[in-house]
């Protein structure tokens, strides 16, 4: 079998619902929807740029499309202009009819679809609330070009709440024809930061050891299958290998969290690494330089311990050869691409076709720091119909930095715009 054939052969869960090939489109800030300072109404509704991002990426041959992130609470986003399904803005059906026009443009040309729920807890920016929640007061301090308030810790009643709004996302995503949800649980947002004992220095039964710091996580598990009763309905989360910070979640405890996730029913165990705080994406031993993924070597040993649950490997990945060593090797099921996507939305279908052999990388030129806002101006590119500036050039770098320094979300700035 060639590699390509490899990367190519269906993926098949366990609740019998496939995935056309094994590449997977994982979730990103997009920061394309509505935003209101003031009116929380307003916040987080698809808009035509935002169908036109995801109708883009679903011609392009993906496996597994993960939308969002998507907060489900509308006081605490990632970033203005988040998606977002809250339900006290909204109801059920009118969230419904917001959001199937943004599934359907992903999965017109067979795409499986997930969408990943999220809540950013004290890595919501301190321009949005200065006052943050989070698992404890433990303040986050500046990352990804923000700074943050000092949280409050979460009362129980509010913890119950948060399951509630998962399982009110899932409600209005199975209705809206998804095919999943995706629980956030890594980089730091707010189920990572319960599940760190760096972070969560709770004394009640949502702090201490793993089953207190965890019980957050299988609570709005239970709430989703509560909601979505229906086994084909693909429950995933995404969580780090490690935090990477000294007293964070380590390898160990993810191991077992691993193996506790897929006994609650999780279909799909999507592994990162890092927070705002330590980004795994920093922490390259040689060895997985070589083999295009920053966390393979943790996939090697939870990988054999899977049965049921499929396991993906997001961050790293660029050539078709090495994604499909890794599948091979069985060190994962899908492989995961985020930042590659924005700059070459079809890079899936040319991989997949033999066109290209591997994505295009970052010009030297664009600071490390620089590159998650430069992926957000690709975006924004995208969804006004416009070709995103290539950031593998001088010029194209030298466009997105402007953009990312002068805070500009730019209607334009492909080809056409770099050559005036």
């Amino acid at each position: 079998m060639s590699h390509l054939e490899v990367l190519k052969k269906p993926v098949v869960f366990s609740n019998g619902v496939s995935a056309p090939n094994a590449t997977l489109k994982s979730a990103m800030t997009e920061r394309l929807c509505t935003w209101s300072d003031d009116d929380f109404k307003k916040r987080g509704w698809p808009t035509p740029e935002y169908i036109q991002l995801y109708k883009t990426w679903g011609e392009g041959e993906i496996g597994t499309i993960v939308l969002g992130n998507i907060p489900c609470d509308a006081r605490y986003p990632e970033a203005k202009k988040n998606a977002c399904i809250d339900p006290e803005i909204a109801s059920h059906d009118e969230y419904v009819k917001a959001y199937k026009p943004v599934i359907d443009a992903a999965k017109a040309h067979g795409s499986l679809v997930i969408a990943q729920v999220t809540h950013a807890g004290r890595q919501t920016s301190e321009e949005v609330t200065p006052t943050p929640v989070s698992s404890s007061d433990v303040q986050c301090p500046p990352g990804m070009g923000m700074t943050f308030g000092k949280p409050r810790p979460l009362t129980v009643d509010e913890i119950h709440d948060i399951a509630r709004r998962f399982g009110f996302a899932a409600k209005v995503l199975y209705e809206a024809k998804c095919n999943g949800i995706e629980l956030h649980a890594a980089h730091g947002y707010l189920l990572s930061q319960f599940l760190s004992p760096r972070v969560n220095k709770r004394t009640d039964q949502y702090g201490g050891d793993l089953d207190g710091r965890s019980r957050i996580v299988f609570e709005i598990i239970e709430s989703i299958r509560k909601a979505v009763p229906d086994p084909k309905f693909i429950v995933s989360i995404k969580i780090n290998s490690a935090d990477f910070a000294d007293g964070g979640f380590d390898s160990e405890e993810s191991f077992i969290m691993s193996k506790r996730l897929e006994a609650a029913g999780v279909d799909l165990i999507e592994l990162s690494g890092g927070t705002y705080e330590s980004s795994g994406f920093e922490h390259k031993k040689q060895s997985t330089v070589a083999r295009e993924s920053f966390f393979i070597e943790f996939a090697e040993r939870i990988r054999p311990h899977l049965t049921t649950a499929k396991l993906a490997v997001t961050g790293g990945f660029r050539s078709s050869k090495a994604m499909a060593k890794a599948i091979e090797e069985k060190s994962c099921d899908i492989v995961g691409l985020a930042r590659p996507l924005c700059g070459e939305p079809y890079l899936c279908r040319d991989l997949l076709s033999g066109k290209l052999e591997k994505a295009k990388e970052f010009h030297p030129d664009l600071p490390q720091q620089i590159q998650i806002g430069a992926c957000v101006v690709q975006l924004n590119q995208i969804g006004h119909g416009a070709t995103p500036c290539d950031t593998s050039t001088a010029e194209g770098a030298k466009f997105a930095t402007d953009a990312v320094m002068n805070r500009q979300e730019p209607e334009h700035g492909g080809e056409k715009d770099q050559q005036k």
